[in-house]
C-alpha cells in the first residue's frame, strides 16, 4: 500500500471513517494512518473491524486507531460516533463518508424496497454523517475537511446499477451544496466521484435477476486493466484531495470521459447507455432476495468463465488484504 506525503498536507489529525472496515474506506484509513492522525474506523461488522485494525496496526505500529460499531442508517448511532470520537481524541479534523452498498440488477428483478435500502444506506447515512460530523468540524483548529464519496454512477444512469446511482447522486449533489455553506465556516467539502477500482467489493456486492450472468459481467468489468483503477492508488489521491481541500475529484480517465459527454450531450450519452443495457444479461421474469457476491454460483458457460477470470483475476487478489475475504 504506497502511500505519498506531502509538505502541503497537514498531519497528526483526528480522522474518522465510515465504512472503514474493508475496501476504500480501509485503503482511505491507511492512508490517514501513515501521516500520523488519529483514525476511527466505523462499519456494521465488529470482528471485520477487528481486522482491519490488526491490518493497519500491522502496517503502522505506532498508529492510534480506534473501532465502533455503527450502523450509518442510524442517525443515533452517528451522533454518538461522531461524538464519541471528538471526546476521546480531543477533536475530529476530517470525516469521510464512505458507507455504501452496491445491488446489481436489472429493474424488472427489484422493486422500491432496493431503492430505499441504498438510499438509506448511501444518501441518508451520509446525510447523517456529514449533519452530526459539522458541528466538531467547525471546532477544528486546522479547519474541518469532509469528504463524501459518491460515483460516476452518481454523475449519469447506469443501466442494472440504477439504485446505485439514484443514490450517489444524491450524495455528490449533497456534497457540492454542503460545500457552498460551510465555506464561511471554514469547512471543506470535497465531492468524489470514482471510476470503477480494484477493491475486492465484487464479494459483497449483491446481485439480483440472472445472479451467476449479473456476477460475472460486474466482476469482470470492475477488475479488468484500464477500465478499472488500482484502488491503492486511488485512496491516495482522495486523501490528498481531501486535505488539500479540493472541491471535485472525479477518477479514473473513463469516468471523466463520461463526466465530460454526459455535461456536453447528454441525450447522446442516455442513447449510448441504452445500447450498453442491451448487452447485459436479461431479467429472469421474477423477484427474488438479492445474493452477494461470494454467494452466487459461479457460470458453467466455458467463455464467460474464461472472461471473468481475466476480467477479475487482479480483483480478486486484493480480496484478503483489503479485507473482503477472511479465512
Amino acid at each position: 500500500m504506497p502511500t505519498l506525503l506531502s509538505a502541503k498536507e497537514p498531519a497528526g489529525l483526528t480522522a474518522c471513517v465510515t465504512g472503514g472496515s474493508r475496501g476504500l474506506g480501509l485503503l482511505i484509513a491507511d492512508q490517514f494512518a501513515a501521516r500520523g492522525c488519529a483514525v476511527t474506523l466505523a462499519a456494521r461488522d465488529r470482528e471485520e473491524l477487528e481486522q482491519a485494525r490488526s491490518k493497519l496496526l500491522r502496517r503502522h505500529p505506532r498508529a492510534v486507531v480506534d473501532i465502533v460499531v455503527c450502523d450509518v442508517r442510524d442517525q443515533d448511532e452517528v451522533r454518538s460516533l461522531m461524538r464519541g470520537t471528538y471526546e476521546r481524541r480531543g477533536g475530529l479534523d476530517v470525516v469521510i463518508a464512505n458507507a455504501g452498498i452496491i445491488q446489481v440488477a436489472p429493474v424488472e428483478s427489484i422493486g422500491a424496497e432496493e431503492f430505499q435500502s441504498a438510499m438509506d444506506t448511501m444518501f441518508k447515512g451520509t446525510l447523517h454523517a456529514a449533519l452530526e460530523a459539522l458541528p466538531y468540524l467547525r471546532k477544528s483548529p486546522h479547519g474541518g475537511r469532509l469528504g463524501i464519496i459518491s460515483s460516476v454512477g452518481g454523475l449519469l444512469g447506469v443501466p442494472h446499477l440504477l439504485p446505485y446511482a439514484c443514490a450517489k447522486a444524491a450524495a455528490g449533489v449533497l456534497a457540492e451544496g454542503l460545500h457552498a455553506e460551510a465555506a464561511a465556516d471554514g469547512v471543506s467539502v470535497t465531492a468524489v466521484y470514482p471510476g470503477l477500482m480494484r477493491t475486492g467489493s465484487h464479494l459483497h456486492a449483491q446481485f439480483g435477476g440472472d445472479r451467476t450472468a449479473e456476477y460475472s459481467w460486474f466482476s469482470a468489468l470492475a477488475g479488468a486493466p484500464v477500465v478499472s483503477m488500482n484502488a491503492q492508488r486511488a485512496a491516495a489521491r482522495i486523501t490528498r484531495a481531501v486535505l488539500r481541500r479540493r472541491v471535485r475529484l472525479v477518477l479514473t480517465p473513463m469516468a471523466r470521459a463520461a463526466d465530460l459527454a454526459h455535461g456536453v450531450a447528454p441525450g447522446l450519452t442516455t442513447r449510448v447507455s441504452s445500447l450498453a443495457a442491451r448487452a447485459l444479461p436479461s431479467g429472469t421474469g421474477r423477484r427474488e432476495p438479492l445474493a452477494e457476491g461470494k454467494d452466487t454460483a459461479p457460470t458453467a458457460h466455458p467463455v464467460a468463465a474464461r472472461v471473468r477470470a481475466w476480467g477479475s483475476a487482479m480483483n480478486d487478489k486484493v480480496t484478503h488484504s483489503y479485507n473482503q475475504r477472511h479465512g
